[in-house]
């Protein structure tokens, strides 16, 4: 297996030529076990722990490797090593890390394009897809809609998700599949590229480990169904992992989310609601929150009819919830600053106290 075949392009190459990397063997993680990885190179399969310098440098979570990343390693034996450098990413796909004041939780990193997962007997929530759609854009990652268990449900059914899903999304693309008759999967598997790195997003029990375990053509991921119980999936994936296709392709299930907190700091709540975006270049403050604003453009559409209250409604929440994030970010590096300060404070007067001793 050639490194192309696990997505490595000449950008990296110039990264590791530039960063005198060369006399270090390369690798793509495809699997994380509580800061331990499970590494593929040219040569195999090896398991890789990082540097003490590594994980003494690292400001954040993001500052360690996560599944997709490409890595410059020490191969010890033929199945250990050790990670000495991450490579710059070209994406990466995160969420707020649940009950984990204003952390990241990273999803996967150097993707392409992600599968968005939902089922449509009874998964699905336009408003949930939001969110995966928010997190995809905010990456620079090409979001892709899979219907699942389209034989659970009529056509008519389908027609009328398809429907509501355009009429707010309009250029996102959809495709609706059986996981059990795999009809639809034509369709699905003549757009994946080889080389290119697909990433599953959607919730537990909406058929993610089933659709991997069908596109690889083997039984890579153990699968579960929808608890009759609780009407929700069970948690089965236990972890990311990186998966090589026969066509070529590249894909990375995850576990089922059932948190999907956005952590945008650029344009991609912008960019799922684009609709809005246009809207509000006519507002008459340019500062407007579109709440009760006068002479506000967005508002005006939604009286008249033009703007989908529910998209409207999301789109508000999702936007307080991103400005609450980026508050609890800046209060939390407030206080680590305070607390490296005062370390600091405390080391200086121990040596002074030292010194007069």
């Amino acid at each position: 297996m050639k490194l192309e075949d696990l997505g490595y392009n000449k950008s990296f190459e110039v990264y590791r030529k530039e960063n005198n990397l060369t006399e270090f063997e390369i690798g793509r993680v495809i699997a994380e076990h509580k800061e331990r990885y499970i590494v593929k190179t040219e040569k195999g399969e090896c398991e890789a722990e990082i540097t003490g310098n590594l994980r003494f440098s690292a400001h954040n979570r993001e500052d360690f490797p996560a599944v997709g990343d490409w890595v410059a390693l020490i191969s010890y034996d033929t199945e250990q090593a050790i990670i000495h450098k991450v490579f710059p990413r070209f994406s990466m796909l995160s969420r707020q890390a649940v009950g984990q004041y204003g952390e990241i939780q990273i999803i996967a990193a150097n993707i392409d394009f992600a599968f968005v997962v939902q089922a449509v007997d009874r998964d699905f929530n336009i408003n949930r897809l939001e969110r995966y759609l928010t997190i995809c854009y905010s990456s620079r990652v090409i979001p892709i809609v899979v219907l699942t268990k389209t034989d659970l449900v009529d056509r008519e059914r389908i027609h009328e998700i398809i429907k509501s899903i355009k009429q707010r999304h309009h250029k996102i693309s959809v495709l609706a599949i059986s996981n059990i008759t795999q009809q639809g999967y034509t369709d699905l598997k003549s757009i994946i590229e080889k080389g290119k790195t697909y990433c599953m997003l959607g919730s537990s029990g909406v058929g993610k480990s089933t659709l991997s375990n069908n596109l690889s053509g083997k039984e890579i991921m153990k699968t579960g169904n929808i608890s009759d119980s609780t009407n929700k999936g069970k948690h089965i994936t236990s972890h990311r992992e990186l998966i090589i296709l026969e066509s070529g392709g590249i894909l990375i299930d995850n576990p089922g989310m059932r948190e999907v907190g956005i952590t945008d700091t650029t344009d991609g709540l912008d960019t799922t609601f684009d609709q809005i975006t246009r809207l509000s270049e006519n507002c008459k403050f340019g500062d407007c929150k579109h709440v009760n604003e006068t002479g506000c453009a967005v508002i005006e559409a939604l009286e008249n009819g033009e703007l989908d209250k529910n998209a409207y409604d999301n789109y508000l929440k999702m936007e307080r919830e991103k400005a609450h994030f980026q508050s609890t970010v800046v209060e939390k590096r407030k206080k680590d600053k305070e607390f490296g300060k005062m370390v600091r404070n405390f080391k200086k007067d121990k040596k002074k106290l030292s010194d007069k001793h």
